[in-house]
């Protein structure tokens, strides 16, 4: 029979009045200054300069595709920008709450709960994932790499790829211990971000590497934007859909309830 000393803490429910609360207490804090946010757009602007246009001009258009190198690799550099945004949000800013600010503790003894505080702060994230998102549209329609009006559709799915990467950061910053653990998501996110095709086709693998790319978050997010934007919106996105949503759960679960144990204990 299990003690009470040892007994988990009961899981609490979300509240929508309550997550919003936290949102709205999370962009009271961003509206002083948009700095954070013009900073997440400056990264991939110079990769999509450096790399899209630069590397572009010797490369040319990408075989198969028939489309000049920086259009193609904008809208992967658009799903880059999603992940790093709603991703380093929920990591680093949520630990650095939990460690340093101490804010949460403020936070509980008010009626907002543990499941609100995560879901708030997943929020917050996912709506400056697409604030961002919005911003590299713009830069990709001025810099004349739009091919499809489908780019539109790069808005809503930077909604579903913030939900991923912004649960999977706060399920990855539960098991945290110090800021030195950084480190460790690099060696992670770094390679990702190179090798899931955002600068070179799924082809250029042997076959034997490419099973390892597919199952890489960060190429399903990449996949579910780079078709539509490039005008092959069909039922392939389905895929990255069921994809994103089943990983964004997952860690959304495994965060809830490694919060809830840590807060309340």
């Amino acid at each position: 029979m299990t003690s009470l000393a040892t007994a988990r803490p009961p899981v609490p429910a979300a509240t929508p009045s309550r997550t919003l609360a936290m949102v709205e207490r999370n962009f009271m804090i961003y509206r002083r200054s948009i700095t954070p946010l013009l900073s997440a757009m400056v990264e991939p602007v110079l990769y999509l300069v450096s790399i899209g246009v630069g590397v572009g001009m010797l490369v040319g258009t990408v075989p198969g595709v028939h489309v000049r190198y920086a259009a193609w690799v904008a809208p992967a550099i658009l799903a880059t920008t999603a992940m790093n945004t709603a991703f380093n949000q929920t990591s680093f800013g949520v630990f650095s709450r939990i460690r340093m600010e101490r804010t949460y503790e403020a936070i509980l003894p008010t009626p907002v709960s543990v499941t609100d505080i995560a879901f708030g702060e997943v929020a917050s994230a996912v709506i400056n994932a697409v604030l961002t998102s919005i911003g590299f549209v713009v830069v990709m329609a001025v810099a004349g790499l739009v091919t499809s009006p489908a780019v539109l559709l790069a808005v809503p799915a930077s909604v579903l790829v913030g939900f991923a990467f912004a649960a999977g950061g706060l399920a990855v910053t539960t098991v945290l211990r110090d800021f030195t653990d950084f480190q460790y998501i690099q060696l992670v996110m770094l390679p990702m971000y190179l090798f899931a095709t955002t600068f070179y086709p799924l082809s250029t693998y042997p076959a034997v590497v490419r099973p390892v790319i597919e199952i890489l978050p960060l190429y399903q997010s990449i996949q579910l934007i780079r078709e539509p934007a490039l005008g092959d919106a069909g039922w392939g996105a389905l895929v990255p859909l069921a994809y994103l949503l089943a990983f964004g759960g997952a860690a959304m679960w495994i965060a809830v309830r490694r919060m809830t144990r840590s807060m309340l204990k």
